[in-house]
């Protein structure tokens, strides 16, 4: 008899092991067999749960994307002043981007790969977050707490920009933590504002 958790373990396990071997060798260079070899699954139970490997590449983002909207809706129904609730959700999305950094590198760098369709539906779920995080700020602006000079989408794309390259050059173990560089991120961004 299977339980809750053993339904998800095969996806976790499939999940865990796609990202290591993205990561390791690339998604165009990893095959759906070395993938269910590493996970010790079969292809069948694979695609019970992902129907291709786009399915799995899609997955290893979105639910980073996911836990990130679900934060963002935590912080912003607050009733804290908004530079407040801008500056806990811009701290709380680097360190989320770090606690998930494989994660959030393979996919920006493989998104090119997925179908057109994968493509357009995580770039909607994307601006959908981007758009909230947007309205946080023209909230400011609105209120006179921020700036008007700088559109926000502008302010929006340079921030998110800075995010996405995280993967880049931030090493765990470093002489900064995840949540340091979320507070200097989040500071860089409401000193712009102001």
């Amino acid at each position: 008899m299977t339980g809750p958790d053993d339904t998800r373990a095969v996806p976790r396990r499939l999940l865990s092991e796609a990202t290591r071997l993205f990561a390791e060798q690339g998604f165009d260079r990893t095959s759906v067999q070395e993938i269910v070899a590493a996970a010790g699954v079969t292809k069948g139970a694979m695609y019970h749960y992902f129907g291709s490997k786009d399915d799995l590449l899609y997955e290893i983002y979105a639910r980073v994307l996911r836990e990130q909207t679900e934060r963002l809706e935590k912080f912003a129904a607050t009733e804290e002043p908004v530079a407040r609730r801008l500056f806990a959700i811009a701290a709380d999305v680097v360190v989320s981007t770090i606690a998930n950094l494989d994660d959030t590198t393979i996919f920006l760098q493989s998104m090119h790969q997925l179908s057109p369709e994968k493509r357009r539906t995580v770039r909607a779920e994307r601006r959908r977050y981007h758009e909230r995080f947007r309205g946080l700020i023209e909230e400011g602006q609105q209120t006179g707490e921020f700036r008007t000079d700088k559109p926000a989408e502008v302010v929006v794309d340079f921030f998110f920009g800075a995010v996405h390259h995280l993967g880049y050059w931030y090493r765990e173990g470093g002489r900064l933590s995840a949540q340091e560089v979320g507070d200097h991120f989040a500071d860089l961004l409401l000193s712009s504002l102001r």
